[in-house]
């Protein structure tokens, strides 16, 4: 099927699925030395439209950019072929299905948290615990999580998100133990968010402040990464209570798939258990009464 005169193409699919296809190594699918010398990483177009089960044509077309009306069961041979993770893959079928341009959609209204939730954050007082929006803006904390973090209620609400704070707050630097996964898991994030909502312009605003001042935001940007926070660990550095390893807990709120509550834990009775509690008491006699 050939693109309709005059549509554009889909340049962010194009790099999309150029990214993944440099990432499989001919090896790891069965190809051996035989296929050739190769000038760059990865499967040849060939080669994936192969596995795939599709001519090349038609890939080829595809990965330009130029193929609005690919079907679901292409795609999912196309993620099978590329070896997509179930991020990946959701991510690819968010970049393949048109989405109407922003003349053509509402505006997206603002999120707001329901009062209900704002009792949970308060009463989990010995866990760190915060809701986190669209472009991983956060919308609300607990004491703890500011104790944790910083107090995003102090700044202005632009500036009240994760991303900005990682990559523009030096106190990131120094509080991340391990900055570089951090910020690259929140590059990746905001990179599956983007696939969701093109045409969003406070994200295309902070990807553009983001990547204006930080050097490592616009070279992982260009990587096409995605991620989607379920569960993992994270390591701090804190500058009261020292290290910490917590594990945390990504729970989709159901009336609003753009929020999500996280949640952060020790282990019992560990090293980091302890300084959580030293924070949780540090923060209890530092809230205003």
């Amino acid at each position: 099927m050939s693109t309709s005169a005059g549509q554009e193409p889909n340049l962010e699919l194009r790099d999309f699925l150029r990214s993944r296809r440099a990432r499989v190594a001919p090896e790891d699918v069965g190809i051996g030395p035989h296929a050739g010398r190769r000038r760059v990483p990865g499967l040849r177009r060939e080669e994936l439209a192969q596995l795939a089960g599709v001519s090349v044509d038609y890939y080829v077309r595809l990965e330009r950019g130029r193929n609005p009306n690919v079907s679901s069961a292409v795609l999912d041979a196309v993620a099978r072929a590329l070896r997509l993770d179930a991020a990946e893959r959701t991510h690819l079928f968010d970049l393949a299905k048109p989405k109407p341009g922003p003349a053509r959609r509402r505006p997206e209204p603002p999120q707001r948290v329901r009062p209900g939730l704002y009792r949970v954050l308060d009463a989990l007082t010995g866990t760190p615990a915060m809701i986190l929006g669209r472009r991983l803006d956060v919308l609300a904390a607990n004491s703890l999580a500011k104790a944790l973090y910083a107090d995003f209620d102090a700044l202005p609400h632009r500036e009240r998100n994760l991303a900005r704070f990682i990559f523009l707050d030096p106190a990131a630097r120094e509080l991340l133990a391990d900055w570089e996964r951090a910020a690259r898991g929140a590059v990746a994030a905001l990179r599956l968010y983007a696939g969701r909502h093109p045409h969003d312009p406070r994200l295309t605003e902070l990807v553009g402040e983001l990547a204006v001042h930080d050097e490592d935001f616009r070279q992982w940007w260009a990587d096409h990464d995605v991620l989607e926070y379920t569960h993992g660990t994270k390591l701090y550095r804190h500058p009261l209570v020292g290290e910490l390893a917590l594990e945390y807990e990504s729970l989709t709120l159901p009336d609003d798939p753009d929020q999500a509550l996280y949640l952060y834990t020790a282990e019992p009775d560990s090293p980091s258990a302890h300084a959580l509690q030293l924070l949780a008491t540090w923060s209890a006699r530092s809230a205003p009464r």
